[in-house]
């Protein structure tokens, strides 16, 4: 299995998420892997590390999540691999509700969440977002 850490989806990854999929709540899990450093798009300079970076967007999302219904469920650090073989680990992992994907496309539309979303791309350097629904309400 050959694993790709992204920022962005590709075109594949965004038609399939706008395709209508199963009713019901989303849990996105979210593996996050950190800069260094925080690296702004916009070129501006910056003690932060990529992990700092990403929490100012992490706090501004458990705001901007509940404007569509949606909540943060769980976030913790990666503390070691239990079973299996990955190259490198992820530094994090956050898991978020939505009730719907039209729900989180939502989120990402509102003004909120492009002003905080310069400190994700800043942050991070990949993350796998894996969708999930519940077995019983999968389509």
């Amino acid at each position: 299995m050959e694993v790709h850490n992204a920022v962005i989806p590709n075109p594949e990854q965004i038609e399939g998420f706008l395709a209508p999929g199963a009713e019901g709540p989303i849990f996105m899990v979210n593996l996050l892997k950190f800069k260094d450093h925080a690296e702004y798009e916009d070129g501006r300079k910056t003690q932060l590390t990529g992990r700092e970076a990403y929490q100012i967007y992490a706090g501004g999302v458990a705001k901007v999540i509940t404007q569509v219904g949606g909540k943060l469920i769980f976030g913790a650090d990666v503390a070691r691999l239990m079973l299996g073989e990955v190259e490198d680990l992820w530094d994090q992992v956050a898991i978020a509700m939505y009730p719907s994907r039209t729900a989180m496309f939502e989120m990402i539309q509102l003004p909120a969440y492009g002003e905080i979303s310069v400190h994700r791309t800043a942050g991070l350097a990949g993350q796998l977002n894996i969708e999930t629904v519940n077995a019983d309400k999968a389509a």
